[in-house]
């Protein structure tokens, strides 16, 4: 079992200027790692319909892979004595992330999807480095002993777990400072089998929208937080101050930082609702269904804010991860017409967005499309939402008690 923790560090002036010192030699290696690739890939390239049929083959250059340019490392070292202040396997996981940058743009992911073309690192713009391997007994009370930096105080707000090893050290820069991410594994604790089956009492659908943040299938509904139109007016604030301030200088570093650190605590506000609503969701049911939705496709629409604003494909993160890790499971339905369907008789009705109450001619069902129910029906079904039903349905099949 892997799992990952993260402690804010609060290390001294002298232990930040190491720290940034490393962040930039890293930026310059990856900028020129990824610039030797580039190079060979322009040079040794030649498009077929160009090509003429008689012509003197070129002597090709050697391809720099990922073991030539880490064995390049030692000339780097000599020629810039400075990057022999950076530990060597952090200069080395430098050079992973260039050959996984660079596969990436060509070796298509798991879904089929290739990514764009490598970008080079601005100023500023390389935020954290690895450390592949690190003692088990790196912390001790409350600072952690990184090689070749030192021992940072740290604030450990919650302990590692008992048998779990650390296999890895992270240190990423933020915009409220540094922090650093231990990535955990225990091999006696196996991964869980998701080999739950659905039936319509360990089952609960949940319908995402923007009126509620989700309607469940048992008429309970979470309200929507709207946490970056109440700091929209802060934001605006600080965006103002950033824009009276002379691009470079030191006060208009000081208003980027501003606004930065008031986005990362949206985030921050946004995530913690997100686990909160998964745990309390997970409590409930054994499955949770949901809307198999393009998020990404939605959030191109006018309603781009407030789809961002609620971060459904977050939530819907979280809850696969820790429904995996407690061994329970999550489904994605088709969300065709879920809310057009009858879930009472499986009739289609169909109905403009802005009527939001499902009557259904067939069975005299009289229910409020997403949330709640406006009359009594044969069915007896109260304050359930029509949307969330048909998704529960969906996930569980035929009926199964």
């Amino acid at each position: 079992m892997r799992t990952a923790y993260q402690y804010k560090l609060r290390p001294n002036s002298d232990k930040i200027a190491t720290i940034e010192l490393w962040l930039e030699l890293l930026r310059r290696q990856y900028n020129y790692r990824l610039g030797e690739r580039f190079s060979w890939w322009d040079e040794n390239r030649c498009p077929v319909n160009a090509c003429p049929l008689v012509m003197p083959i070129p002597q090709l250059r050697d391809h720099p892979d990922y073991y030539s340019q880490k064995k390049d490392l030692v000339n780097t070292k000599d020629k810039f004595p400075d990057y022999k202040l950076i530990h060597s396997q952090v200069l080395q996981d430098c050079i992973k992330r260039v050959k996984l940058a660079f596969d990436r743009w060509f070796k298509a992911d798991e879904n089929g999807r290739k990514l764009g073309k490598p970008r080079f690192k601005g100023k500023g713009r390389y935020r954290s480095f690895t450390y592949p391997q690190i003692k088990q007994d790196c912390i001790e009370e409350n600072k952690i002993n990184l090689p070749k930096i030192g021992n940072i105080k740290l604030i450990q707000h919650r302990p590692i777990p008992e048998g779990f090893q650390i296999k890895t050290a992270t240190i990423s820069r933020k915009a409220d400072g540094y922090y650093v991410t231990l990535s955990l594994e225990e091999k006696s604790i196996p991964a869980l089998t998701t080999e739950v089956e659905p039936t319509l009492k360990n089952t609960l659908g949940i319908d995402m929208g923007l009126k509620e943040f989700l309607v469940t299938s048992e008429g309970e509904f979470v309200p929507i937080p709207h946490k970056y139109r109440k700091s929209q007016q802060r934001l605006k604030t600080l965006q103002k101050r950033l824009s009276r301030k002379k691009k470079g200088s030191k006060r208009w570093l000081k208003a980027v930082k501003a606004v930065a650190k008031q986005h990362k605590k949206l985030a921050d506000q946004r995530k913690d609702f997100h686990f909160k609503t998964a745990n309390e969701l997970l409590s409930k049911a054994e499955v949770i269904a949901h809307e198999n939705l393009n998020i990404k496709g939605l959030a191109k629409t006018r309603l781009s804010k407030s789809i961002n604003d609620a971060g459904w494909g977050q939530l819907l993160s979280i809850l696969t991860v820790k429904a995996g890790n407690a061994g329970q499971k999550t489904i994605a339905v088709n969300p065709k017409n879920t809310s057009q369907d009858c879930s009472n008789c499986g009739e289609k009705v169909p109905k403009e967005l802005n009527i939001r109450t499902h009557c259904c001619p067939h069975c005299g069902m009289v229910i409020d499309r997403d949330l709640f129910a406006f009359a009594q029906h044969p069915v007896g079904k109260h304050d359930l939402g029509n949307a969330a039903i048909n998704i529960k349905n969906r996930a569980v099949g035929p009926r199964r008690l």
